[in-house]
């Protein structure tokens, strides 16, 4: 989760997570890169009393100029393109888990048609908060995922558009009545990780929080069938 004063990223919990950082991080090298060169070429050019009136063509500096912003471009579509492809992989999911938005709360369902964990995840208040909670995060249910398998979460919406969102696990797909959405994701560590509702759905849209908890598949195992 994020900090007061912090600058960066949140701490990665799952492989795509890590991936989306490491893609900022070669993004903003590049950037600095080129904008150093021109910010120096600039200064050089504003300081510089030579000149020629003489110079008509330079195809050898146009082909490099020409070239050059090119394969930086290319630096950056080809990560980015495969990227794209692991926001949309899902993979051989070993877990499923609907998430299903409601007016202001989220209900989780696990399992198949014959034998159904479900259950609704509320805000929990300041009053009934314990010491160490994090308001407007906690929830009264977590929900629980395994780290070190694949799992799927299935979004929909059981009124409005609404959201889920956790950027500590690089995942976020909009919960709309009607239709399915999915997400894949892998864990990498234990931990609780904490989102929002990123869709504003009405009145208390600020108070439906996100809390998954990233448990082994032993505990994940017990958890379900207890």
């Amino acid at each position: 989760m994020s900090f007061w004063g912090q600058l960066g990223f949140q701490d990665s919990y799952s492989g795509l997570s890590s991936e989306l950082t490491f893609f900022h991080d070669h993004v903003m090298f590049v950037l600095v890169l080129v904008s150093s060169f021109v910010g120096y070429m600039m200064v050089c050019l504003l300081k510089s009393s030579l000149s020629s009136r003489f110079i008509v063509e330079a195809q050898a500096l146009e082909a490099a100029w020409t070239m050059i912003p090119g394969l930086l471009l290319l630096t950056l579509a080809i990560p980015s393109v495969r990227l794209l492809y692991l926001l949309d992989e899902v993979g051989g999911p070993m877990v499923s888990m609907k998430a299903i938005g409601h007016q202001w709360y989220w209900e989780y369902e696990y399992g198949d048609s014959s034998d159904i964990v479900s259950f609704d995840s509320y805000m929990v208040s300041g009053l009934e908060m314990s010491d160490g909670g994090y308001r407007l995060l906690e929830v009264d249910n977590r929900c629980v995922l395994p780290y070190g398998v694949d799992s799927r979460v299935l979004v929909s919406s059981a009124d409005v558009i609404h959201a889920w969102a956790l950027p500590s696990l690089g995942v976020k797909a909009d919960a709309i009545p009607g239709r399915i959405n999915q997400l894949g994701i892998h864990l990498t560590m234990s931990g609780v990780v904490f989102g929002q509702c990123s869709e504003i759905c009405g009145v208390n849209h600020s108070f439906m929080p996100i809390s998954v908890e990233s448990v082994s598949p032993e505990v994940f195992y017990h958890w379900l069938m207890g």
